[in-house]
């Protein structure tokens, strides 16, 4: 599998694609809408940043709770059901009167069953797509979700303006309920892809399987912790330019759209593998320039710039995929997603701290340092852990997998 159209000519990639295109659609101009209507009301950093990325800090509880279940119910209830209660909790928060503390309640409940999104979803993509497709089809969810997430700031930005933050959240449920339609009559009814019920003592066993293997460990430590603290820097975006964060926001996703174009279609295999150290220290060094703090034009560069790193993704889930059994896929893939925006919610909430106590501007270029270290110190281990991936042949049983 070569080409985009070579996906859309496979049958469900259209209805999975169009599913992921309206959540985080929703998911961005609801974001964007609740960050505006926080911050109008406390005048926080700390509490805005938590508003827009906090429901990560909830993923962790869906993570060891909730999360066996991505492999052990039915993908297309499981994704139905989802956008469903997203469409609702949104909806809920867009109501007059609702006091931040209720705000906040209604993110804990959306952070934590959120976490079987990601493993659903993308565990999907095993399903619909041959193995050899993976790179390709994630690579253009990656690109679907950049480009909604442009749209969605840049749209979400006018709405905000023109019609107001609680219109422009239901605006946003109405985009999960496209995102239940699509997966509800657009994907085929298909069995749970492993045995027995979801259940937290099943979570926990495979979560503690998956984070035996020490070349998983460092993936996984590569996927949440730079890309985390980087998120965590962008979350003080409505802090360090109020009028000009969504422009800020849709810079950013649009460095991350060509960088999964360039990684996901156009780089070879073999070049691949090489880029993933590169690409996660592109991710944070732009940054260190806001230290200097730069004038709007010039972010907005740097936030363009620097989210091509992200791109670094797509090569860690290729190693991810490579040392984990296929009935395990939507767990594994589901504890990166919880684990990534985990880590997104905690950075959010240390950049916020930073920023109260110094500045927006300081605090990215904080984060910035922290992302480099963090990436330089994983760089060794992660070179082992290529030339096991190249050498691993996938295979279907749990035990060959666990060390």
């Amino acid at each position: 599998m070569r080409t985009y159209r070579d996906l859309f000519a496979t049958p469900e990639f259209t209805p999975l694609f169009l599913a992921s295109a309206g959540h985080v659609a929703g998911q961005t101009m609801s974001g964007l809408a609740l960050g505006t209507l926080v911050h109008a009301a406390t005048g926080s950093p700390l509490l805005t940043a938590l508003a827009m990325f906090g429901p990560s800090l909830a993923q962790v509880l869906g993570a060891t709770l909730l999360l066996s279940a991505a492999d052990r119910l039915p993908p297309r209830a499981a994704m139905t059901g989802l956008a469903l209660l997203f469409a609702a909790g949104t909806a809920v928060q867009a109501l007059p009167g609702m006091p931040v503390w209720g705000t906040f309640a209604v993110l804990l409940v959306l952070g934590m069953v959120g976490a079987l999104g990601g493993g659903v979803r993308y565990g999907l993509v095993n399903e619909v797509l041959p193995r050899d497709g993976y790179v390709l089809g994630r690579s253009l969810l990656n690109m679907c979700a950049g480009t909604m997430q442009i749209a969605g700031f840049a749209l979400g930005g006018l709405l905000v303006v023109t019609l107001s933050a609680r219109g422009t959240l239901l605006v946003g449920a109405g985009l999960y309920l496209v995102s239940a339609a699509s997966a509800r009559f657009g994907l085929s009814r298909r069995p749970a892809r492993a045995q027995g019920r979801p259940s937290v003592a099943q979570t926990w066993r495979t979560n503690a399987l998956l984070w035996s293997d020490r070349s998983r460990r460092r993936v996984y430590l590569a996927l949440w912790v730079p890309n985390g603290l980087m998120v965590g820097a962008e979350s003080l975006f409505v802090s360090y330019a109020p009028s000009q964060a969504g422009l800020l926001f849709a810079c950013a996703a649009g460095g991350m759209l060509l960088g999964d174009i360039l990684v996901g279609r156009f780089v070879p295999t073999a070049w691949r593998r090489r880029l993933g150290v590169p690409l996660l220290l592109l991710l944070a060094a732009p940054y260190l320039l806001f230290a200097l703090h730069p004038a709007v034009p010039v972010a907005l560069v740097l936030a363009a710039l620097a989210s091509v790193g992200f791109a670094a993704s797509l090569v860690q889930q290729e190693r991810l995929m490579s040392l984990t059994p296929h009935e395990l896929s939507g767990h594994a893939l589901g504890l990166h997603t919880s684990g990534m925006l985990t880590m997104q919610g905690v950075a959010a909430t240390l950049a916020g701290t930073l920023a109260q106590l110094t500045s927006p501007a300081a605090a990215i270029t904080v984060m910035g340092c922290l992302s480099l270290t963090v990436t330089l110190t994983l760089a060794r281990g992660l070179r082992a852990t290529d030339d096991r991936a190249a050498a691993t042949v996938p295979t279907r049983t749990v035990a060959d997998h666990s060390s």
